[in-house]
């Protein structure tokens, strides 16, 4: 970093001018306690903070929001969430993607709920201990919701510090410095606040594209800004490109229009999750995509197909429909009916095959998350 006369600051100096600013613009999210709310004595709840650290994670605030409110609203504490059926949180989760985070949710609930006597753990190091929660989720729930000077590192504040400080060293290899550098600016006194602070300055003003500067109340501050162009930082590594899969999806409709379903295996890829029957493909091998892969015999037509993008790996599924007047569910699936079909625990994937073949049967009610077109197990 340069050398700084006493005229000039430089990143050190960050924490005052950013929780002023934040004072003043920060954002108004339902899981959030404003800086004046927390004037009037008002704190933070662990359970509120923690089930947005998990949602928000590979996640939009605006794809959050609506799931965040629905959980809260059904379980609106840690034992509530803990005493729920798992099925009942798959459902409530499904569309949000990254099903992992549901599935570790509950076991985490659990947790506290029978060995903390339902309270989180107040250090970082208790926290990291649950299930589900890892060194950057301890740290933001440790920071927001008990007030500890911890480092708050996600892909906002990543970006942030790597301008402010010009640490052109490329992601992911840069985590660490960037780690550092975030805890020797995280203040002793409000440590939540500027974690919240970093975020939103990342947010709406350091974005990744054409990026504010002139609104920034950091912009005396930045090294990348002094030294010229701001929006080269942080420099990533090429991701590697993602294999393409193939394989069939099979929609069975019954006379009232109900669909035919089953679930899922419980580990895996979409683990627990309710599915239209597909054949075999996964994200490292493909799966027959014609009608001789179909799980029974059926007068099957194809549809179209659809396409989805998982974390590690794209898919496009050809889209087989049958119609099966009265039919029986055979054994380990199940009929469900237009009116309940958007209740089920159905990911994002299903739901855009269970479209192409019944145009107009996900349109109800459910929030998709943003985009709806990635997902991971």
């Amino acid at each position: 970093m340069p050398e700084r006369s006493d005229s000039s600051r430089g990143p050190a100096d960050v924490a005052p001018a950013l929780l002023a600013w934040y004072d003043r613009h920060h954002r108004e999210l339902p899981w959030r306690v404003s800086p004046a709310r927390q004037r009037r004595g008002e704190r933070p709840d662990p359970y509120r903070v923690w089930l947005s650290e998990i949602m928000l994670q590979q996640t939009t605030v605006a794809a959050v929001k609506p799931y965040f409110q629905a959980f809260t609203g059904k379980w609106p504490t840690v034992g509530a969430l803990a005493g729920a059926e798992a099925d009942d949180v798959m459902k409530a989760w499904a569309g949000l993607g990254y099903y992992s985070r549901a599935r570790n949710l509950k076991k985490c609930a659990e947790t506290v709920a029978s060995e903390h006597g339902g309270a989180f753990p107040r250090t970082a190091e208790g926290l990291r201990a649950l299930p589900g929660v890892g060194p950057y989720t301890a740290a933001a729930i440790a920071a927001i919701a008990f007030d500890l000077p911890e480092a708050v590192v996600d892909g906002n504040v990543e970006r942030v510090v790597a301008r402010l400080f010009a640490i052109e060293t490329p992601l992911p290899a840069a985590k660490a410095e960037i780690r550092l550098r975030t805890a020797e600016i995280t203040p002793a006194e409000r440590p939540g606040d500027f974690a919240q602070a970093m975020m939103d300055l990342g947010a709406t003003i350091c974005t990744p594209r054409r990026p504010n500067c002139m609104l920034c109340p950091v912009n005396d501050q930045c090294v990348a800004l002094k030294q010229g162009d701001p929006e080269l930082l942080p420099v990533k590594m090429a991701k590697a490109e993602r294999p393409a899969r193939r394989g069939a999806a099979f929609v069975a409709v019954r006379r009232d229009g109900a669909v035919l379903l089953r679930k899922r295996p419980p580990r895996g890829l979409l683990a627990g999750m309710a599915e239209v029957p597909t054949s075999n493909w996964s994200a490292r091998t493909d799966g027959a995509d014609d009608a001789a892969a179909a799980p029974f015999p059926a007068p099957w037509r194809r549809t179209g197909s659809i396409g989805h993008v998982f974390t590690h790996f794209s898919l496009e599924l050809a889209i087989w429909r049958a119609e099966m007047g009265d039919a029986d569910a055979p054994a380990g699936y199940w009929w469900s009916r237009p009116q309940t079909l958007m209740d089920e625990a159905l990911p994002t994937v299903m739901k855009k095959a269970i479209e192409a073949a019944i145009p107009g049967a996900t349109q109800k009610r459910r929030p998709e998350r943003n985009g709806g077109n990635s997902e991971a197990a």
